[in-house]
């Protein structure tokens, strides 16, 4: 299965020492910020008596990367001013990315109060888009630096293990920060710790393509990162404020379903290059369509694996849904159980960590090791039982055994689902457009589990918190029976390969 671009057994070097260092290092400047604008904000708008329905409509905010393969191409195809002229294409937007987080969350921190809900949500977006944008110059830059699946199991590893320990300690830190002080310092603590990769990432070598000089380059690149954080505030105020006004017009209110809306605007790409398979399949290596910039890297996705793309978007779409659906009312309903921000930062620090780093090693060895369906299967059913653990949490007398052993197992089998997850989207990739294309399959894996998780709220209310775990659950369990016709799967060979 998924001869696309990754070879997929064939023995290679042993990794880089320095390699795994950089990837660890590159998880971990993306874990951190992912957890303040999901899990931990969503804790804080729970301890600021929002409403859970407008609770469960801000984990929307992470339907963003959904969409990054939108401006995906952008950074296969330009250097950000300044910071490229020396560091290279991948390392110049990750730095700019890292400047993005730090005043994003440092936004969010002055705002902690969320007595402006619109606000709150300008500046999450921000964070979203910025951390999304780091995942996407390091997801293409993995790519290019490991082709083989050998390759990929333990550069993955390392990947995860920084972005899930980044996630507990932003998660336990924020918590216990919070529990002591206030929200304020909660965000201005993680978002100084996300920003110390920058500093170290400005010490590293030139690119060996370019030939320009540190200092014009760090003050060239750090002009033009203001101004582009500027257009991106800006940008992304107007059309807030577009859409909260179109809102207001229709009627639309905190009681209102517009799930299928945001479901059907959210596929309409999607759903548009499965129209246009019967087209795209006898499509020339010069067609406008396969060389477009904007497009060409996913029409590539659909010309290359053909009627097979829909089993396996419709696989990789099930797949993550345990984890994502996991990460957005587990808080609350710590919270609902009466559960204190202590003992939450305790469960979301030392013992999620172990549980996750273990479970991330697991999966990666398995990734590596294993067959892949084999692997597949194992990381879905273990994402099934990481669900159901919280019924059985929420049923019993809580107890500090009860939380710290569900939120282990949670973390534990999640990490191993996540680490076999990435490992297969990385066999699909074609190496010509590594951060477009693994952009638009990673988008499209998460797009449905993020819409349900923006429904959470209205779902918890109709089968209360026992009923969402087993459905989660179940939902993840799901993906085992498209297994079969995915495992077979072949990449179309281009023309010129």
């Amino acid at each position: 299965m998924g001869s696309a671009g990754l070879a997929e057994a064939a023995p290679s070097p042993q990794v880089p020492r320095r390699l795994l260092a950089l990837y660890l290092l590159l998880g971990f400047s993306a874990g951190l910020p992912f957890y303040m604008f999901n899990a931990v904000l969503t804790l804080r708008l729970a301890r600021h008596g929002i409403d859970i329905v407008l609770i469960g409509f801000f984990a929307w905010v992470a339907l963003l990367p959904t969409f990054k393969f939108v401006w995906a191409p952008l950074l296969d195809r330009f250097d950000v001013p300044g910071f490229g002229r020396y560091w290279g294409k991948r390392r110049g937007w990750i730095m700019l990315s890292q400047l993005g987080i730090f005043l994003s969350m440092a936004a969010m921190a002055f705002t902690s109060s969320d007595r402006s809900l619109p606000l709150t949500a300008l500046f999450a977006v921000l964070l979203a888009f910025w951390t999304t944008t780091l995942e996407v110059a390091a997801d293409g830059w993995r790519i290019e630096l490991a082709p083989t699946k050998a390759e990929q199991g333990p550069m993955v590893a390392a990947n995860l293990w920084g972005y899930r320990s980044a996630m507990v300690a932003a998660g336990s830190g924020a918590v216990f920060v919070a529990g002591q002080l206030d929200w304020t310092w909660a965000y201005l603590v993680i978002a100084f710790a996300a920003f110390l990769p920058f500093p170290i990432l400005v010490a590293t070598a030139r690119d060996a393509d370019h030939d320009g000089r540190r200092s014009p380059a760090l003050v060239t690149g750090l002009i033009a990162s203001a101004i582009i954080l500027l257009g991106s505030l800006l940008v992304t105020a107007i059309v807030g404020w577009a859409l909260l006004a179109a809102a207001a017009q229709a009627g639309v209110t905190s009681k209102t379903n517009v799930t299928p809306l945001v479901l059907a605007l959210a596929l309409l790409p999607f759903v548009g290059l499965a129209i246009a398979l019967p087209r795209i399949r006898p499509m020339r290596a010069d067609a406008p369509a396969r060389r477009s910039a904007a497009i060409g890297p996913y029409v590539d996705i659909f010309w290359r694996f053909g009627y097979a793309t829909l089993p396996v978007l419709a696989f990789v779409s099930f797949y993550r849904m345990g984890d994502v659906m996991t990460l957005t009312l587990s808080h609350p309903l710590w919270n609902a159980r009466g559960y204190s921000l202590n003992q939450i930062a305790m469960a979301d620090g030392a013992i999620a960590l172990l549980a996750s780093m273990a479970g991330v090693a697991l999966g990666g060895w398995m990734a590596a090791r294993w067959r892949m369906g084999a692997a597949l299967a194992g990381g879905a059913i273990a994402s099934a039982f990481g669900n159901w653990v919280f019924v059985w949490l929420w049923k019993v007398p809580p107890s500090d055994f009860v939380l710290y052993v569900a939120a282990g197992f949670d973390q534990f089998a999640h990490g191993l689902e996540g680490a076999v997850f990435v490992v297969y989207l990385s066999l699909l990739v074609n190496p010509r457009y590594p951060g477009a294309q693994y952009a638009f399959l990673s988008g499209f894996a998460f797009l449905l589990p993020r819409l349900l998780a923006g429904a959470a709220g209205s779902i918890q209310q109709a089968i209360g918190y026992d009923g969402f775990f087993w459905l989660s659950g179940g939902l993840s369990a799901a993906a085992i029976l498209l297994l079969p016709f995915i495992v077979g799967v072949k990449a179309r060979l281009a023309e010129d390969a």
